[in-house]
């Protein structure tokens, strides 16, 4: 007869009282135990202890039926639990503080597991070094670095860690936000918290103070520094996921590819062809056959993973020390360490001169954000859809080419003002539409120093891991533009640091195309 225990209690940690949800096999024995931590529980804020029980009792009793306990715990101030909600920063103590009661149960055998993706991945990094009772972890879609959750070469990543900042932000207190999207277009910006909120975020507010990777916040607990390298030297096996299209792609293989080698040896790291939940949308982008982790996986793959470490002779669903990735186009997965060839295809993106007038009151937007904020990849809008987008294709490509790794690009470009940005999308041509792989942004005072107007000089772009199939007769899509305004801030065309600065103004921009080239890593 099956007896499960749903159980909760309120736990507390300086002084603030933490929702926690105990789930066991049976009312008595040892068992292993899995953590979840979790912020996005605004649907249980009114709901009664008792049923909240309940309803992770039936979430997790694949779980309980591997015999294995669960406890799950809302995060300070998020669904039942107290305090004020600012993301990050009370995660190391209140995770700690967690383990360690979890340490002190009778029915603990003495292996603890981390389980999350996403920001319930990251209430993990905060607690390492990790403990040496911590058995394994899955840390799903999410980077440790905090400066790549915030930014991309300089510029504030507003589609993701703006807008679900503010969405986070002392959510329980069910504060007016005067806040849209647009928000992120004022002047200076340096007052956003104060606008948005009616108050000062310290963190954020610092954060503004700091879009270069080597400044001095970055090494603060504001800056993340809690978390970076959490998963460097772990001793135990960790299963990573992500997809092609999740908003922390590159940084996941920077972790991957950090890890000490005994580090590596002994965990996994799978990648779909989707975006950060495994999701694409269902009307404006491709769907790929067995492309879902369940798909291909099956549904049991996170405790066969947990199994595999626990029990001798268990097997594990993938190959450790390798990569399991999907091949987009060539639709199937495949598993290898992800060498990259040295094989690259060199391509011109033009003959001419092109020029433009950027305005950053009405600044160009694109759709889906590929692998760098949120939105996944959709079917791209038609090529030069604006006065101030660039869109070339290159010549059919007379065979196949599989695109294995990181691609770049260089451009040759005037501006004539004393700093500016260039925003460059690449796509690939398919029957129903230019579909989006990749994108970067960069200004030229961030990746020069310091810019003299109407001096022609080059920038280069530096692409997230890919894998893909180019097949024969397809072509690729370039896009060139000064913005992205859907999911990065707009450049002023001022140099200095953005939060400070109080107007913008127009630039003029030259692209000398046929000085200008896409790189392809290529699998012979």
């Amino acid at each position: 007869m099956i007896n499960y225990v749903a159980d909760y209690k309120y736990m507390e940690n300086d002084g603030i009282k933490l929702f926690t949800v105990i789930l066991l096999p049976e009312p008595t024995g040892k068992f292993p135990v899995v953590i979840v931590r979790t912020p996005y529980v605004d649907k249980f804020e009114n709901e009664k202890e008792e049923n909240i029980a309940v309803t992770y009792l039936n979430e997790y009793k694949n779980w309980l039926r591997h015999d294995y306990a669960v406890v799950i715990q809302h995060c300070r101030g998020r669904g039942k639990s107290e305090g004020d909600c600012v993301p990050y920063i009370n995660e190391r103590e209140d995770g700690l503080s967690l383990q360690e009661w979890v340490r002190k149960q009778s029915f603990y055998n003495g292996e603890m597991f981390l389980k999350g993706g996403s920001y319930l991945t990251s209430v993990h990094y905060a607690t390492a070094p990790f403990a040496d009772d911590i058995k394994g972890a899955i840390f799903g879609i999410q980077d440790s670095e905090r400066y790549n959750i915030c930014y991309r070469n300089g510029f504030l990543k507003k589609a993701l860690h703006g807008s679900w900042y503010v969405g986070m932000y002392k959510a329980k207190s069910h504060m007016k936000k005067n806040y849209t999207i647009g928000s992120f277009d004022m002047l200076p910006m340096k007052e956003f918290t104060k606008t948005v909120f009616g108050e000062s975020a310290e963190d954020f507010d610092e954060m503004l103070k700091a879009p270069n990777p080597g400044h001095e916040f970055w090494n603060t607990r504001f800056g993340g520094n809690d978390a970076r390298n959490a998963t460097k030297n772990v001793k135990f096996p960790v299963l990573f996921t992500t997809g092609f299209y999740d908003i922390y792609t590159g940084g996941i293989f920077d972790m991957w590819k950090n890890m000490s080698e005994d580090s590596r040896n002994m965990s996994a790291l799978v990648v779909s062809p989707y975006d950060h939940g495994d999701r694409y949308d269902l009307e404006n982008a491709i769907m790929f056959p067995n492309g879902k982790r369940v798909e291909k996986f099956g549904e049991l793959y996170e405790i066969e993973w947990f199994d595999y470490i626990r029990r001798k002779n268990a097997k594990s669903p993938f190959d450790t020390g390798k990569i399991t990735y999907y091949n987009l186009f060539k639709n199937e997965w495949e598993t290898d360490k992800f060498v990259v060839s040295s094989d690259t295809t060199k391509i011109k993106l033009g003959n001419s001169e092109v020029s433009y007038v950027y305005n950053p009151y009405d600044a160009p937007g694109f759709k889906g954000g590929l692998s760098r904020t949120f939105g996944g990849t959709v079917f791209q809008d038609k090529p030069n859809s604006r006065h101030d987008i660039i869109s070339v294709y290159t010549n059919p490509f007379e065979e196949d080419v599989c695109v294995k790794g990181k691609m770049s690009a260089k451009l040759s470009v005037k501006s004539d003002c004393e700093d500016t940005c260039f925003y460059i999308r690449v796509s690939i041509e398919k029957e129903q539409g230019d579909y989006g792989l990749r994108d970067d942004i960069t200004s030229l005072c961030y990746q020069l120093g310091d810019y003299k107007p109407n001096t022609v000089v080059e920038v280069n772009f530096d692409f997230d891991e890919h894998a893909f199939l180019i097949k024969k007769g397809e072509r690729l899509r370039i896009d060139i533009a000064s913005a992205d305004n859907e999911h990065y801030v707009r450049h002023t065309n001022q140099k200095g640091l953005y939060s400070e600065q109080t107007t913008a103004k127009i630039a003029h921009n030259t692209v000398y195309l046929q000085n200008s080239f896409l790189t392809l890593p290529v699998e012979k």
